[in-house]
């Protein structure tokens, strides 16, 4: 195991600082791009910090467009990694937004439902969950939702320099009795802070070991 760990961390490194590129906005699962290669999805409420730990896991500044508004992201937004391409990542539209007019709510929500349950390029989800609220209904409704269709997924905690050490330690222990329930959660809770850095390397591992 120790002789494997450098490797699997060199390949992160090298493929996370290499060609990273947008490649397009879906507004509905007709402009799916081909699945040609495998995808890795960031999933979670809106406002949860999926645009910014993207940006961080890629070393960009500005890849994801980030935003003090919730429920900003309203596509399925692709990104290519590696030449030649080696997998993709997809950020979603956050959900949960309460304050979104019910009809664009609801498109989004289906639109997120439909990719999650539907896409055999779909390796991996990432859930992300903000440290500093815990998991919330809706979050064990997309866990329920992927458990049901088979689609691995790890939970990721966000923002965990907004919370204090014990605090965010009681959270962590939550997260990871709550992943024991669920089959299709992935063991390992993944602690992150896009301000600080923590655990952007054993983010980025994660998802390399996750597309093989």
């Amino acid at each position: 195991m120790t002789d494997e760990a450098p490797d699997t961390e060199e390949v992160a490194r090298k493929l996370f600082s290499g060609p990273i590129a947008f490649l397009k906005s879906a507004p509905g699962l007709q402009f799916l791009p081909d699945a040609e290669v495998e995808e890795i999805a960031f999933a979670g409420r809106s406002n949860v910090g999926k645009s910014s730990l993207l940006n961080k896991l890629t070393n960009r500044r500005d890849l994801a467009r980030t935003s003090n508004t919730p429920g900003r992201t309203q596509e399925l937004n692709f990104f290519d990694v590696g030449q030649p391409l080696r997998f993709r990542l997809v950020d979603m539209p956050g959900y949960g937004f309460a304050k979104a007019p019910k009809d664009v709510a609801r498109k989004w929500r289906y639109l997120v439902n439909d990719y999650l349950r539907g896409r055999q390029a779909l390796k991996r989800a990432l859930v992300l969950i903000d440290s500093r609220h815990g998991i919330k209904d809706i979050d064990l409704e997309v866990m329920k939702m992927l458990d049901d269709a088979a689609v691995s997924y790890h939970l990721v905690l966000t923002k965990a320099d907004k919370i204090k050490a014990s605090e965010l330690q009681a959270v962590e222990a939550k997260t990871a009795e709550e992943a024991r329930k669920h089959p299709a959660a992935h063991p390992q809770i993944i602690t992150t802070s896009s301000e600080t850095g923590l655990g952007i390397d054993q983010l980025r591992k994660a998802v390399i070991e996750a597309i093989g």
